[in-house]
C-alpha cells in the first residue's frame, strides 16, 4: 500500500462511520493494513482474506482464500469491506466484485483502492498553456502522443499485474447498482479511490 493512500481510507472510512462487521481483501500482517486503522478499532469484528495466509495479527484474523469465492461467508455478512491494491492483480476482478456485492449487508459501506489512469491535467493539454510555457509548445509540436497519452503506476508483479482503472470504471463497474458513491484520486500517476454504498 503507498503510504498516501492509507490516510484516504481513513478519511474515507471515519466520514462514513465504516464498523460492525469489517473484512478487507488483500489484507496482510502488517501495521499498515487497512484493518489497523484508527476509524474501526472498534470494530465488531474485523477479518481479512488473502492468498498468503493464514495469520494472526493484532486484532483481527487473516483467512486463506480466494476473493473470486468467498464461500467461507454468508451473504450480507459484512457491514464494511475493504479492498486495496488487490484488483489489479486478479485475473477474474469481477467476480472479486460480485463476491464483495454479496457479503456486504444492504446499506453496508464499501471502499476500494486501485492503481488508475485519468486524463493529463488541464493545465498540460490545454492550449492556453502554450502561451505560457515553451516546454508544452516543443511537446505538442515533436510529442503529440504524449497529449493523448497518461501515467501510470509502474508494474509491480504480485503473482501478476493485470489491469489499470479510471474513474469511471469505479462509477459505472465497480460500483454500478451502489448508491452515495464517490471517486476520489490521489497522486500522480493516480491511486483511484472509490466509496459507495450496497442499496438497503
Amino acid at each position: 500500500m503507498h503510504r498516501k493512500a492509507f490516510p484516504e481510507f481513513e478519511r474515507i472510512c471515519s466520514a462514513r462511520r465504516a464498523g460492525g462487521r469489517v473484512l478487507e481483501i488483500g489484507a496482510q500482517p502488517v501495521s499498515y493494513a487497512l484493518l489497523c486503522m484508527k476509524s474501526i478499532e472498534t470494530a465488531r469484528e474485523k477479518i481479512g482474506l488473502n492468498l498468503d495466509g493464514p495469520h494472526t495479527y493484532r486484532d483481527f484474523t487473516i483467512l486463506k482464500g480466494n476473493a473470486n469465492v468467498m464461500d467461507c461467508f454468508a451473504d450480507g455478512y459484512f457491514d464494511t469491506v475493504l479492498c486495496n491494491a488487490v484488483l489489479e492483480h486478479d485475473r477474474f476482478f469481477w467476480k472479486t466484485l460480485a463476491e464483495i456485492r454479496r457479503v456486504t449487508r444492504p446499506g453496508g459501506l464499501v471502499v476500494i483502492g486501485t492503481p488508475g489512469y485519468s486524463r493529463l491535467p488541464h493545465s498540460l493539454s490545454s492550449a492556453r498553456h502554450d502561451r505560457v510555457s515553451a516546454i508544452a509548445t516543443s511537446i505538442r509540436a515533436r510529442l503529440p502522443w504524449l497529449l493523448w497519452s497518461t501515467l501510470t503506476c509502474g508494474v509491480h508483479n504480485a503473482p501478476g499485474d493485470y489491469y489499470r482503472f479510471s474513474p469511471q470504471a469505479y462509477r459505472e463497474v465497480f460500483f454500478e447498482a451502489m448508491e452515495d458513491i464517490t471517486v476520489h484520486t490521489i497522486m500522480w500517476p493516480l491511486i483511484v479511490i472509490g466509496a459507495g454504498l450496497k442499496p438497503a
